[in-house]
């Protein structure tokens, strides 16, 4: 086996040609680029997402899903905890919103909130994981991971997949990680500004020289694998080095906010001590997104609300309603939202009985996330739950296809977007998934 053949893939994935046999020389002597942009399986509506994680499980019950119903069935027992929130319409569309994102529902007919999730589990680690990478008993991709595997990048100078301020725990680096898929589809964390990237100045070697110290260790790397066939963590090392040396410059660019306007600085909330952490993150992703970088994933914490769930949904509601917001207008202003998917939700919601002192328990029979741009209905609701808010009845998606659709929109068929590993094919959706048709604009 040659140091092509290491990245190739025996199974189905993009019809009869292996990924190898795609993907174009980049440098005389070296591997193919793996993250070079590739054909979609049928033609697409989105060409990169940007995924929202709320770390803890919002309640749908202060958030997306208005339910009246539970404040009257409330009222007759001391067990149920009434909505703490109230909702009202907002656009043309006349969405219900939680009054708790006011500059968000400024962009309801953008919205298309998928009221039907569900997964069968009510454990942080184990939604957390299934959410991330399809399956939380193995080690398996990341969704971001299978994306670029998929479609490549097109970023030149960039990762494929970055993931900004991700959780430690509950899965940690496995949530973006890429397992037995090429490390060079794995998401780079970043953990907040270009200040936060290490090793971005050389003060021994200028560019030309690191230029040719990367040429000459990439020729060693590239020998060793042709005498030690089989170990793709080669061609890992030697992508690595290419992308890190890039970035050097990329980073520092990609992040330094001096050319943008104070309206775009005061549109995402940055300088405001609530929302200039969240905002930061955003305006990173939008220009992730202009760079070329197919998936982008920020994180908020904090939403695991046992007690006082009504406060703990307004303080955390804060910190991100007007960047996500000033995100969706910003893409929107230029003409980035209608081939940019972004996706809004947690690894479950909140049940509709009283935890502690007003809080919620965790609920996984039925959930909220949300979708923007990127193909999908603006101002539109897909699925429900039951009168209490506790168990979703119809439209129901569990991760799978939830992961299907997201797949779908990029112009992948999730059946089809598969790896051979350990005698078997792999795909992010396993056995399951179904695309949520109804859902496309």
């Amino acid at each position: 086996m040659n140091r092509r053949q290491l990245l190739r893939s025996s199974g189905p994935a993009f019809g009869s040609l292996a990924l190898g046999a795609l993907l174009p020389q980049w440098s005389p002597g070296l591997l193919a680029n793996p993250l070079a942009p590739r054909e979609a399986h049928h033609p697409a509506k989105a060409k990169r997402v940007i995924f929202l994680f709320m770390n803890g499980g919002p309640s749908h019950h202060e958030t997306f899903d208005h339910r009246p119903e539970l404040a009257a069935a409330a009222a007759g027992t001391s067990r149920l905890l009434a909505p703490g929130i109230p909702f009202a319409p907002a656009g043309q569309s006349g969405l219900m919103i939680s009054e708790a994102f006011p500059e968000l529902a400024k962009q309801a007919d953008e919205l298309c909130l998928l009221n039907g999730m569900k997964i069968d589990t009510n454990g942080h680690h184990q939604a957390v994981v299934r959410l991330h990478t399809g399956n939380e008993r193995f080690v398996r991709p990341s969704m971001g991971s299978w994306v670029v595997y998929g479609l490549g990048s097109e970023a030149d100078d960039l990762p494929g997949f970055i993931t900004i301020n991700p959780i430690s725990d509950l899965g940690g680096a496995g949530n973006y990680g890429a397992a037995f898929l090429p490390a060079s589809f794995q998401g780079t964390r970043i953990a907040g500004g270009a200040s936060s990237v290490p090793h971005l100045e050389n003060w021994r070697l200028g560019p030309d020289e690191q230029r040719q110290q990367i040429d000459f260790v990439n020729r060693a790397n590239a020998r060793l694998a042709d005498r030690l066939p089989g170990n793709p963590a080669f061609e890992g090392v030697i992508q690595s080095y290419e992308m890190a040396f890039k970035m050097q410059t990329s980073i520092p660019e990609t992040f330094d906010f001096a050319s943008e306007p104070a309206s775009i600085m005061d549109l995402y909330g940055i300088g405001n001590g609530v929302t200039d952490g969240f905002g930061t993150q955003c305006l990173m992703a939008r220009r992730l997104v202009e760079k070329g970088v197919r998936f982008i994933q920020l994180t908020s914490n904090g939403w695991d609300h046992h007690g006082n769930v009504a406060q703990g949904v307004r303080d955390r509601a804060a910190a991100i309603d007007r960047p996500i917001a000033g995100l969706i207008a910003d893409l929107k202003q230029r003409d980035l939202l209608k081939d940019t998917l972004v996706v809004w939700g947690g690894e479950f919601g909140r049940g509709a009985y009283e935890d502690n002192s007003g809080g919620r328990g965790h609920n996984g029979s039925g959930f909220t996330f949300w979708m923007a741009g990127g193909g999908v209905k603006g101002g539109y609701v897909h699925g429900s739950k039951d009168e209490l808010g506790a168990e979703s009845v119809d439209g129901i998606m569990n991760f799978a296809d939830l992961h299907a659709t997201i797949l779908h929109l990029l112009g992948l068929d999730h059946k089809r977007l598969t790896y051979r590993y350990a005698g078997r094919n792999f795909r992010l959706t396993d056995t399951e998934g179904v695309v949520a048709r109804e859902i496309l604009a």
